[in-house]
């Protein structure tokens, strides 16, 4: 579970990229994260995370609070971020045996789930490679096997499926429902709001650094009280409150 209470946070003296927010993200469902360009998503992601301090408000990861327990509180979580060019002159077998040394993850387990994952991502011919030959979708696979190596408990995606071809993407998301369907947490953040709408139980859905709207898609029909597209009705939300 993520617990985000009343938190803020401000760039630049005054401009709020996050302004007050509070949501729950319960265990067993897959929750999206919607926003335009520049609302706060990766922001929020990253103080999740820890990568960012937030100026108000706190944050906890299975109930321990990321400010004052930070390395506890990252162990109970995989993180995607939105720009998977990292480690570049690391072999990918090198970058995930790095990763499984700082999740502590036992010689005896490593094997098995690096061979699991890389065949389940097509990367077993690719493992032995730098990661800088690798295209974006390969780069992209070799951080999403490095988030899971220590089989995180919460799952953390920062826009995880772009540049995955779509038989990736297809795993992917088989993937997340499997997470899931172990009573585990998964919140990450998409502009693809297709993919929000066939796989997620509920959506947040930011803009200017506010929660608009945080529910099922079911409740925001009812709430638009239209059998109108996840589509129809995010841009209805955003534009009334760019109108406003």
């Amino acid at each position: 579970m993520i617990e985000i209470t009343n938190v803020s946070k401000t760039f630049g003296g005054n401009k709020k990229a996050v302004d007050n927010i509070s949501l729950v993200i319960p265990d067993g469902e897959i929750v999206g994260f919607l926003g335009p360009n520049g609302a706060g998503k990766t922001t929020t992601l990253k103080m999740i995370t820890g990568i960012l301090e937030c100026d108000s408000g706190s944050i906890k990861i299975n109930g321990i609070d990321i400010a004052k327990e930070p390395i506890k509180a990252k162990k109970q979580f995989g993180f995607v971020p939105d720009n998977p060019d990292m480690f570049l002159r690391l072999k990918g077998i090198e970058y995930l045996n790095f990763m499984a040394d700082v999740y502590e993850v036992a010689e005896e387990d490593r094997k098995p789930r690096i061979d699991n994952l890389a065949k389940r991502f097509g990367m077993v011919d690719a493992l032995f490679d730098e990661i800088q030959s690798y295209s974006h979708g390969m780069r992209q696979k070799i951080v999403l096997m490095g988030a899971l190596i220590h089989e995180p408990s919460v799952w953390i995606l920062d826009e995880p499926m772009t540049g995955l071809d779509p038989k990736s993407s297809f795993i992917l998301k088989e993937m997340m429902k499997e997470h899931v369907s172990q009573n585990k947490t998964l919140f990450f953040s998409t502009h693809v709001l297709e993919v929000a709408e066939k796989i997620c139980s509920k959506v947040a859905i930011i803009n200017k650094g506010k929660i608009l709207f945080y529910g099922s898609i079911e409740d925001m029909r009812q709430h638009f009280k239209d059998d109108e597209s996840l589509e129809n009705m995010f841009l209805e939300l955003v534009e009334n409150e760019y109108d406003a």
